[in-house]
């Protein structure tokens, strides 16, 4: 007799629990990786000449802020990663045959987003790391060359599967009523601006993770909002 009201109360507090997973952990990848990318972007541009690149990665404090930057970047990848599954699994909980697609590319786009950001960190901090435990001096061609290697696979390839990973997250949010309609169009032309802006434009790098924050707003927000309402819990809300 006392189940039945239990089962209802029970899955809200799990979604609950889940909003409030997607929230921290969406909002600890954009601080880290803005932090961690702002380090990153410190480094001489190509256009720099010899000297500049010389003195730059022969001032240990300045090369050391990439160093940093090298070991915060993978716990911002982590969180990523963490959100991708925790929203997928939120979504899925009321979504219905026809997002199974959608939602396969959420995921495949959020891992190919993480693991080109991780390449191109990689390789904006390589000559850092070099500098800060050699003592052979470097060739100034190849401290202009991997950093901007690394800006291209983060501002053209990377953004282009954070692209995809907006765009299948609004759709899915808009055909399951779990976003509101608003956003979910919002959500398209971010994902549009990701996958046709000018490709070596910093700017872009800025708009996943304030997308990412409103998103994490409006899950804790709804989730907030169905604690007192019994019939919310297992299905989304009408779009």
């Amino acid at each position: 007799m006392n189940e039945a009201p239990a089962r209802p109360e029970a899955a809200r507090s799990s979604r609950r629990k889940a909003a409030l997973l997607i929230a921290v952990v969406g909002v600890a990848h954009a601080l880290l990786f803005l932090v961690s990318y702002g380090l990153l972007t410190s480094t001489p541009g190509v256009g720099a000449s010899d000297e500049e690149l010389l003195a730059f990665y022969g001032s240990e404090n300045r090369r050391r802020l990439i160093v940093v930057a090298l070991y915060v970047m993978p716990f911002a990848g982590i969180a990523f990663l963490w959100f991708t599954v925790a929203l997928r699994d939120w979504m899925r909980s009321v979504a219905h045959r026809r997002t199974e697609l959608l939602s396969g590319l959420q995921l495949v786009s959020g891992v190919l987003y993480v693991g080109l950001f991780f390449a191109a960190a990689a390789s904006s901090s390589v000559m850092a790391r070099v500098s800060e435990f050699s003592s052979s001096a470097a060739d100034p061609l190849v401290e202009r060359q991997f950093p901007e290697y690394g800006r291209t696979l983060m501002l053209v390839f990377a953004m282009r599967m954070a692209a995809m990973f907006v765009l299948a997250t609004s759709r899915i949010g808009w055909i399951t009523g779990e976003l509101p309609r608003w956003f979910a169009h919002a959500g398209i032309l971010v994902g549009l601006s990701l996958l046709l802006g000018a490709p070596f434009s910093r700017v872009l790098v800025l708009v996943l993770p304030l997308w990412q924050s409103v998103l994490c707003v409006l899950i804790l927000a709804r989730a907030s909002r169905s604690q007192g309402k019994p019939g919310d819990a297992g299905r989304a809300s009408p779009a």
